[in-house]
């Protein structure tokens, strides 16, 4: 197999393994191994785990890239999906779907924002996200105050995602379960 699609394999891989165990936690040999290569292989394409997890994070911010266009270019097909009422919209929307279809994603999200401690990571993570918001406002045309209000919901959705709930209000009738099964009897 050639080189560049091996590495695009191991690029999967780690996407899937660092996902899990974020940049500390995931041995390379975990994601050698995934794809059927010895680990020492793994550093013939990339320098350095580090160097693996920063293209994982780079394939996630493509992905969520990826989405925003389709839904966007959908959506001026008129092709939206119901209730959505905007461009803005129905990138949100094809957000949620993502992050409820393929969990990698939104799980490696999250891991990227936990290595933030290493620079090389934070330079990364800064840039990819600045680019999703260079994207956003070109894709919809909003306002600054409107994308402040569409990332700030994206979290929400990384965070409601993450625990496995639709929503985060405070009176969602998840809340109040949790309570009541963490409330002794007497």
């Amino acid at each position: 197999m050639p080189a560049a699609e091996r590495r695009e394999e191991l690029i999967a891989a780690a996407v899937h393994e660092f996902a899990r165990g974020g940049l500390h936690g995931t041995p390379v040999e975990r994601v050698a191994r995934r794809v059927g290569v010895a680990q020492p292989y793994v550093f013939t394409l990339f320098a350095s785990k580090l160097e693996l997890f920063l293209a994982a994070v780079e394939r996630g911010f493509e992905r969520v890239a990826e989405t925003f266009v389709g839904a966007a270019g959908e959506y001026r097909e008129h092709r939206a999906p119901p209730g959505c009422e905007d461009v803005l919209a129905a990138m949100g929307q094809a957000y949620k779907e993502l992050l409820a279809s393929d969990r990698d994603y939104l799980m490696l999200q999250l891991q990227s924002y936990a290595a933030c401690d290493d620079e090389q990571v934070r330079a990364c993570v800064r840039r990819r996200y600045a680019e999703l918001v260079a994207l956003a406002r070109e894709l919809s045309g909003a306002d600054g105050e409107r994308l402040d209000a569409f990332f700030r919901h994206g979290m929400a959705y990384n965070v409601a995602a993450a625990m496995g709930v639709s929503e985060l209000s405070v009176a969602a009738p998840w809340v109040e379960e949790e309570l009541r099964k963490g409330r002794p009897s007497g």
